[in-house]
């Protein structure tokens, strides 16, 4: 073998290598997690029409206000007693 043939398959490998490393899809943020204080609970989800949306609990009044972003600005989608939520 040839030094020439031989670096012409290790450039073929690395070429494969990379080139299947590249249709691996790769991890994208995920941000359904919540946190939880002794009055306030933070949830955030995925809406129905795409992008993100923050549930803000007040576990000592029952309310829950739903966040959303329009032009990277967060407005109050709505604000309800908890049960109005789950109907």
């Amino acid at each position: 073998m040839t030094p020439k043939t031989y670096l012409i398959g290790v450039l073929a490998i690395m070429a494969t290598i990379l080139a299947a490393a590249n249709l691996i899809p790769e991890n994208t943020a995920d941000a359904a997690f919540s946190i939880k204080d002794s009055r306030y609970q933070l949830i955030s989800a995925k809406s129905a029409r795409g992008g993100e949306i923050v549930y803000v609990i007040d576990n000592l009044t029952g309310q829950a206000a739903v966040m959303g972003w329009d032009n990277n600005l967060i407005v109050p989608l709505t604000v309800e007693p908890i049960t109005n939520l789950f109907k």
